[in-house]
């Protein structure tokens, strides 16, 4: 898929991160008898991550709440009222509820009504950047004025099942495709796009974007539901990290060379790029693949950890409020998800 638009706009971004910090010390901390088993000395975490540490909600915390805060955030940023927005699309990977859609809680809460569209979007850690094409395809359309999406991860309580099932004697096998699990960080985020006729500061230009798949990989990174033995139901997560990490450069490099000509650039020319933020394995591996310096990208992972779908908006949204992009800068999103699926958007900030 390849998309291009003339009158998109971002105008504005909000993002809030969960309040209890926990670093990879405390984890492996409490892993301390699989360290011994496994014989794996501390530190190990860090270092094969890069993450010193990561954000968690507290126990029993709404989505839908961190979802508002963020959004409210965005808002406040811009002179689009709630009742301006022609949809508002919830894209996170973590819901409240299979049905109705959390979306419906954030609109509640919001005060958005009548005739705006509201619902759930779901592509792994793909789902903002999804979410945000769906909203530019409906205004280059003329169909809507502004839309919003949010989005609110929680990697709480999938850590805690995977501290307790490798406590319980699972072996060096089920430690890998736990460690992913172990980056996972929590946070809120909300990208406001606009047509451009409201007056807000930001309002950087939606250039275009390009998307490619490879889903024969599908089965490397699974969340989801498992029925056990006893008839019970819990969460699990397996990651087979090394294949995900080689496919997925993989399927950048394709995605890369494709956004590149399609939007009539070369990589000299993009000044700035936000990636998914995974861990410093993954960023050193694509950046080295696509030729792109080290120092055109901004990252969080090493204090906020992988936020899910989260994780690359609030990094812009970080970047942008620390000054890191400015005005005329050509800036890149680069999105890979599990799936596999490669999404990269370009604007002009």
């Amino acid at each position: 898929m390849t998309t291009q638009y003339s009158r998109v706009y971002l105008s504005a971004m909000g993002y809030e991160l969960g309040p209890v910090v926990v670093t990879s010390r405390e984890l492996e901390e409490r892993l301390s008898p699989v360290y011994t088993r496994l014989n794996l000395q501390h530190g190990q975490l860090e270092a094969w991550t890069g993450i010193q540490e990561r954000r968690w909600w507290q126990p029993e915390a709404r989505l839908s709440v961190g979802a508002v805060a963020a959004a409210r955030k965005a808002l406040s940023k811009s002179t689009v009222h709630p009742s301006d927005l022609g949809v508002l699309i919830y894209a996170g990977v973590c819901r409240e509820n299979f049905e109705p859609a959390t979306a419906c809680a954030v609109a509640d809460a919001l005060g958005v009504r009548g005739n705006a569209l509201v619902y759930d979007l779901s592509n792994a850690c793909l789902g903002v950047l999804n979410a945000m094409l769906d909203i530019a395809n409906r205004i280059e359309l003329g169909q809507i004025r502004a839309g919003l999406v949010v989005s609110c991860e929680t990697a709480r309580e999938i850590n805690e099942l995977m501290l307790a099932r490798l406590l319980a004697g699972n072996g060096m096998e089920a430690f890998a495709e736990g460690l992913a699990t172990f980056t996972g960080g929590s946070g809120a985020v909300a990208m406001l796009l606009t047509d451009g006729s409201y007056e807000n500061p930001l309002n950087s230009r939606l250039i275009g974007a390009v998307s490619r798949v490879a889903p024969e990989h599908h089965a490397l990174c699974r969340w989801g539901i498992e029925t056990l033995p006893d008839g019970n139901q819990t969460q699990f997560m397996a990651t087979d990290s090394v294949a995900v990490l080689k496919n997925g450069v993989k399927l950048g490099q394709q995605t890369w060379d494709v956004f590149l000509k399609e939007l009539g650039w070369t990589a000299a020319d993009i000044d700035r790029v936000i990636c998914h933020q995974v861990g410093h394995g993954h960023q050193e591996a694509i950046l080295k693949t696509l030729g792109i310096p080290k120092e055109k990208d901004y990252t969080t992972y090493r204090h906020l950890g992988n936020m899910g779908t989260a994780a690359l908006p609030a990094t812009a949204a970080i970047a942008e409020e620390r000054g890191v992009l400015r005005h005329g800068q050509k800036v890149a999103f680069l999105g890979i998800g599990s799936g596999l699926t490669c999404l990269m958007v370009g604007l002009e900030w």
